[in-house]
């Protein structure tokens, strides 16, 4: 079985407006903002932030879905394997995944919500997923860039991202998850009680 990675970058962004508007001005088009729910959870017997891996509950309105994010394996993009499975529909849904996962151990770690507009463009042949986010823990905008590949595409992959990053002017890739970010902006709270 071919192993299919998720490869992108992240960056802040000031203006969202304008970069959507260059990129709906590209061919791109745009789904309606949603707000996302996710749920990370931490293994009973290793520690994912050691590991750089990730599990967690997505919920997307009533749609819910539970992902794993294997360790990080690129160099300046983030890739990584993912499996993404949906299920039941609803809090209720939720709420019972939770409860199995504590039973087994896992612990929650965080809550992060996000505001995102998803938009998909062709360009040179590739089927660019890129994300406006807005995170209001944070109070920040950023810009995700993901491409879909398979192990012998993911350096392609990686530069076809990097190309699209820069014809928008963006440099500075921001490499922290928003779970990692939300922690750290935690832990330095706390430090600062």
């Amino acid at each position: 079985m071919t192993k299919t990675y998720e490869v992108e970058l992240k960056f802040r962004i000031e203006d969202p407006a304008s970069i959507e508007s260059l990129l709906r001005n590209r061919g791109a088009t745009a789904d309606d903002v949603v707000t996302h729910v996710d749920r990370y959870f931490n293994h009973p017997s290793r520690d994912f932030r050691e590991t750089d891996e990730a599990l967690r509950i997505r919920s997307v309105g009533n749609t819910n879905c539970v992902t794993y994010k294997g360790a990080v394996i690129g160099t300046a993009a983030k890739t990584r394997h993912e499996i993404e499975v949906g299920f039941d529909e609803g809090s209720q849904a939720t709420d019972q995944l939770r409860q199995m996962l504590g039973l087994l151990g896992f612990r929650f770690v965080r809550e992060v919500r996000k505001l995102r507009r998803t938009l998909r463009l062709v360009q040179s042949g590739q089927s660019f997923e890129v994300s406006l986010d807005e995170v209001p823990e944070l109070g920040q905008s950023f810009l995700e860039i993901e491409l879909l590949a398979e192990e012998g595409e993911r350096t392609q992959a990686e530069s076809a991202i990097w190309h699209l990053a820069r014809s928008l002017g963006l440099e500075v890739a921001e490499s922290r998850s928003y779970l990692n970010l939300l922690i750290e902006r935690d832990d330095g709270t706390r430090q600062a009680d």
